[in-house]
């Protein structure tokens, strides 16, 4: 019987695991935009506001439902930033700290 119990107790304990696991890696997965396409602005709004805010936009593609620009930023650095399509709300932004030498190419 004590070793029917520690095997129940091994089950569950796994159980619980890959069920928290599980739930945590879908939770973090789902970093696509969900947006209606019917509800998303043109690129080119996008492109223009961040013209305006200083940036050389490279190109603005879209991934996972989602804008991804590629820019140099108003102080030379290179950008990758993710957008909302309909809000133009900012998801991700990751900044590259080039050397000089490295931004001429």
């Amino acid at each position: 019987m004590n070793k029917m119990l520690s095997i129940l107790k091994v089950v569950t304990v796994f159980t619980i695991f890959f069920s928290l696991t599980f739930s945590a890696a879908s939770v973090l997965a789902d970093d696509e935009c969900k947006d209606p396409i019917a509800d998303w602005q043109p690129r080119e709004m996008l492109k223009q506001k961040l013209e305006q805010q200083g940036w050389r936009v490279k190109r603005i593609r879209i991934d996972d439902g989602c804008y991804e620009v590629r820019a140099i930023d108003e102080q030379g650095r290179r950008v990758k930033a993710t957008y909302a399509p309909a809000s133009f709300t900012l998801l991700e932004l990751e900044v590259k700290h080039d050397k000089p030498s490295e931004q001429q190419h």
